[in-house]
């Protein structure tokens, strides 16, 4: 494709893709989308300025520094890389000046053409100058003799009337009217022929093939792009003939995998070419096939482009992830997280601190997810975070403490500090955030604060009224006592971390809870940390992307954009995002679809490999250890991200080297038909933790006898799963030895087979224990006995002292002398601690 065949070539503008308008032939345009990869740049290491390094005598340059040198380079390897360098770099110097004097001599033969087209161009215009000057002298005296001509036939013209006849008119009375043709010729020839018609140019009313196909008059218009290609090479031909453009050498950006025909676009050559190349190659591939990088490598360097090797990793290079500047940067509110044991009164605290209830709406008085709420104190806005404080949420506290800027601990001053206490100190170190300590229920009489702080310190935990530096309230969530101090001290706290975010951005911000929400789709709660995420924006968040439909503030209105460090409930995913998950904005949609397609596939593939035994040794062994182990499959539905996560982590913990419980599948939102047979299937349980099954699932389960449960505290649910997996447990045999009896003498009875006339020494014989025989000590059989009797009858037991007969089953190797040893089996269920 040429740069001046009339068609607009294919741009890249900006960084990333984008849509160009492509013209064709009769006006057609399309519309297509380009797309570009950002190029990485490397930083050269410090010290690197220059290309060279000053090292004084006895030092070692940076390349044969031993500290430096790569593992496992020799002396002569490191020497040949460091030629093969030089080299390298000597031959991109040569190339340049080669490049810079065929630039050069190119310009002097555009130059040359110029002058030599100016020349010719000066030429024909005096040429058409004297030819102007020749023919206006030609018709001047053409005019001449038309006028003489004139001016001699009036004399004869009268002749006719004066002489109308006499012998001398008879041959030549034709005569006048020859004359007078032959002027009126002379004047048709004088105009320039303008009455006379070739009669090669008449028209026979009738359009041929070859006329249709020659483009004459009646056949088919020529395109736009064909004017534009004749008006260019009457142009070019204008300047002194057709000049050979030369050849733009492109940089193309090569993925891992790329279209036939998106190859050819990105190199702007013709399809068909690639496509013959391919072939002479003996790769037989449509426009339409996919093609590998090296292939497409060796396709490109022979059309003489430039390769540049691009990861599909680089799709996430369109996140913004420069730095602010200062001056960009304005004051943001702090994000708090409460923090602390179940039951020490964080969702209480908060509560009071922004007059809601919302203990009474969770199940059973404890906080199942993550909330986030805004509140305004004295003019400024603080935005808090309630974290669940059972152990099973660990993970969704985790995450809690990465996205805050304050953490405040709420400790109970009767119950003083817990292990969900000390868990919750460790992840906000963790995070590097400072913290609050707020000493709860003060009101009761079992209050005892300085045990709290004297508690504190054994976890490195340092109030001020012990002479730290990490401050504490006494509070009470009940009596509304110490809130003022308690906001007071975060306000303060906030001022001295001086908190800034930088609002004219694209917006950033983690995931704090999703959900699957039956009449707006799947909902995420998004507390934005940069920028500003407006109504409309394009995002992609985790494996998930869309567009921001609808959003909605803590208080449950409509907003259309939300700043650093407010919570919002965003509308318009494609689907649920896991909590935590970082959101970010991008351009088009087109961007977030193919980041959000990688992280998909990365994920797959990661977990694919987790759950994939490498060796054939190890597949063997995973099969010989879960051959003895029994499972407990299960279905978990939750209505949120979180809940469901936590759920999961609680299944792992449940069970020994026996029994395990397996989670088919966990997710969000209503159980489904879908659920149902996959827990047919398997016959497992369907566990529901605050969802409920729909019309159809219920019927289904009904149908097949699929056992749905349903769950609103998480409590109920652990143990209900471990008395299950308890069940699965095989039962603990215990044995107690009841009696011992010693073979006196050995008979052979028809029908029976051998019977040992026994005395019973200790203990009791009975009939259905188990029974060793012993021979010196030896156990050399255990069966059960076939029949014990009491001289002629079968009794149930022979006490001590006792004589009997007893026989075995299917064992007849029995001796005088040897001792039988009898015992029974007990049976004790066992349950999963």
């Amino acid at each position: 494709m040429s740069d001046s065949d009339g068609k607009k070539t294919l741009g890249l503008r900006g960084r990333g893709p984008g849509q160009v308008k492509q013209s064709f032939s009769h006006g057609r345009t399309k519309s297509v989308v380009v797309e570009t990869k950002r190029k990485r740049v490397v930083v050269p290491k410090p010290g690197a300025a220059g290309g060279k390094s000053v090292a004084g005598p006895g030092s070692q340059s940076p390349a044969t520094d031993p500290s430096n040198r790569p593992a496992g380079i020799s002396d002569a390897e490191l020497e040949r890389r460091m030629k093969a360098l030089a080299a390298a770099k000597a031959a991109e110097a040569e190339e340049a000046e080669k490049r810079a004097a065929e630039e050069q001599a190119r310009a002097e033969e555009r130059e040359r053409r110029r002058a030599e087209a100016e020349a010719k161009e000066r030429e024909e215009r005096e040429l058409e100058e004297k030819a102007r000057a020749k023919a206006e002298e030609e018709e001047r005296k053409k005019r001449e003799e038309e006028e003489a001509k004139a001016r001699v036939a009036e004399v004869p013209a009268a002749v006719p009337d004066e002489e109308p006849s006499g012998p001398a008119r008879g041959p030549g009375k034709p005569a006048p009217k020859l004359r007078e043709r032959d002027s009126r010729e002379e004047r048709r020839e004088t105009r320039g022929g303008r009455g006379s018609r070739d009669d090669g140019e008449r028209r026979s009313g009738k359009l041929t093939l070859n006329q249709a196909l020659s483009g004459g008059e009646g056949g088919r218009q020529k395109s736009l792009a064909a004017m534009k290609r004749k008006q260019e090479r009457a142009r070019q031909k204008a300047l002194g003939g057709q000049q050979d453009r030369e050849k733009v050498m492109r940089t193309v950006q090569l993925p891992e995998t790329i279209v036939v025909s998106e190859l050819a676009n990105r190199m702007s050559e013709r399809v068909a070419d690639v496509v013959k190349s391919l072939m002479n190659s003996g790769i037989m591939a449509t426009q339409n096939q996919t093609i590998d990088a090296d292939t497409a490598e060796l396709i490109i360097e022979e059309f003489g482009h430039k390769v540049q090797r691009v990861s599909d990793a680089d799709v996430e290079d369109v996140i913004q992830t420069e730095e602010d500047r200062p001056e960009e940067l304005v004051s943001r509110p702090p994000v708090i997280t409460v923090m602390g044991h179940v039951d020490h009164g964080k969702t209480s605290l908060l509560d009071a601190i922004r007059n809601a209830k919302v203990v009474a709406g969770e199940a059973g008085g404890i906080t199942q997810h993550i909330g986030a709420y805004q509140v305004d104190q004295d003019g400024t806005k603080l935005t808090f975070l309630d974290t669940p404080g059972h152990a099973a949420f660990t993970s969704m506290r985790a995450r809690g403490a990465q996205v805050t800027d304050i953490v405040v601990l709420v400790v109970a001053a009767d119950d003083a500090v817990m292990p969900q206490t000390v868990e919750a100190i460790n992840h906000a170190k963790a995070a590097g955030v400072p913290m609050i300590v707020a000493i709860n229920k003060i009101d009761l009489p079992a209050a005892n604060p300085n045990k709290v702080r004297t508690d504190l310190l054994q976890h490195e935990v340092v109030v001020e009224k012990m002479s730290g530096e990490v401050q504490d309230v006494e509070v009470s969530a009940a009596k509304g006592t110490g809130l003022d101090e308690l906001l007071e001290a975060i306000s303060l706290q906030a001022e001295i971390l001086e908190l800034k975010a930088n609002p004219s951005r694209a917006a950033q911000g983690a995931v704090i809870e999703a959900q699957l929400d039956v009449g707006r789709g799947p909902v995420a709660t998004v507390l934005v940390q940069n920028g500003t995420l407006r109504q409309g924006d394009i995002f992609v968040v985790g494996e998930q992307w869309g567009k921001v439909r609808a959003m909605e503030n803590d208080k449950g209105e409509r907003v259309k954009e939300a700043g650093p460090s407010v919570p919002v409930e965003v509308l318009g995913l494609n689907g649920t995002p896991e909590a935590g998950d970082v959101l970010n904005v991008v351009e088009t949609e087109a961007q977030a679809r193919e980041i959000a397609e990688y992280r998909a596939n990365a994920a797959k593939e990661k977990r694919a490999a987790a759950g994939a035994a490498t060796t054939l040794e190890q597949l063997m062994a995973k099969a010989k250890a879960d051959e003895n182990v029994a499972e407990l499959p299960i279905v978990v539905k939750a209505d949120v991200q979180g809940s469901a996560e936590a759920i999961v982590q609680a299944m792992d913990k449940i069970g020994n080297e026996e029994v395990r419980v397996r989670v088919l599948h966990s997710g969000v939102g209503a159980i489904t038909e879908s659920d149902i047979g996959l827990a047919e299937a398997s016959g497992a349980p369907v566990i529901g933790f605050n969802v409920r099954a729909n019309a159809p699932a219920r019927q289904a389960a009904n149908q097949k006898g699929v056992e749905i449960r349903y769950y609103s505290v998480i409590y109920d649910l652990v143990d209900d799963v471990k008395a299950a997996a308890s069940g699965l447990l095989s039962a603990e045999v215990r044995e107690n030895f009841i009696g011992y009896a010693q073979i006196k003498e050995v008979f052979k009875v028809s029908g029976v087979g051998k019977v040992a006339g026994c005395l019973v020494t200790e203990g009791v014989a009975r009939r259905s224990a188990g029974v060793r025989l012993l021979r010196d000590d030896v156990v050399i059989h255990e069966g059960t006995l076939k029949t014990l009797k009491r001289f002629k009858d079968e009794v149930a037991e022979v006490i001590s002292g006792q004589e009997c007969g007893m026989a075995f089953e299917n064992y007849d190797d029995i001796r005088p002398g040897d001792v039988i040893e009898i015992f029974e089996r007990e049976e004790i269920e066992r349950t999963l601690k």
